[in-house]
């Protein structure tokens, strides 16, 4: 988490406020209008992260690509599995796009606000953070039911097991 001193701006549009989080992150990013990409290295993959503002609706929509692409003969269990994880979702869920086979997790914001639509530094730390959350928190769900040949309801079951005390 950022400490909110590191950011100077308490509100800002937006797009404005994701740049500014991702570089305060130190994070690779480019912008393009009402779109931003940024690179972040998580504990099982490295992700790429996707705004897009929709002024129009004043939605912003949020994607995370956890590096996974799914071949044709693994979709119907992925889907399976997808099914069962988005079930553990409150925010957010994941998809499988069919013509390119790249799974994703995906959620958006809508924001209130008539001229100055803003995000705070919290709410922009709280999408992006929830996404890289239940990306790190599923992503061997996915790994097992692709190369571990689990199932997609024991790979959930292996993968939700909880971990208590040290070794």
């Amino acid at each position: 988490m950022l400490d909110h001193s590191d950011h100077d701006q308490e509100d800002a549009a937006p797009i404005d406020m994701l740049e500014a989080y991702y570089a305060a992150h130190g994070w690779d990013h480019e912008r393009q209008d009402d779109e931003i990409v940024a690179t972040m290295k998580g504990s099982w993959a490295t992700y790429e992260l996707r705004a897009l503002w929709r002024d129009e609706d004043s939605v912003l929509q949020f994607l995370a690509f956890p590096d996974i692409k799914v071949t044709d003969d693994r979709k119907q269990a992925i889907y399976e599995a997808i099914g069962l994880v988005n079930e553990q979702l409150w925010i957010g869920h994941f998809e499988l796009w069919s013509s390119s086979g790249i799974l994703l997790f995906r959620h958006a914001a809508m924001i209130d606000g008539d001229e100055d639509t803003t995000l705070s530094l919290s709410a922009a730390e709280l999408l992006v953070e929830s996404a890289i959350e239940e990306c790190e928190r599923f992503y061997p769900v996915f790994q097992f039911v692709l190369w571990g040949g689990k199932t997609p309801r024991e790979a959930l079951a292996a993968a939700l097991v909880e971990t208590q005390g040290e070794a």
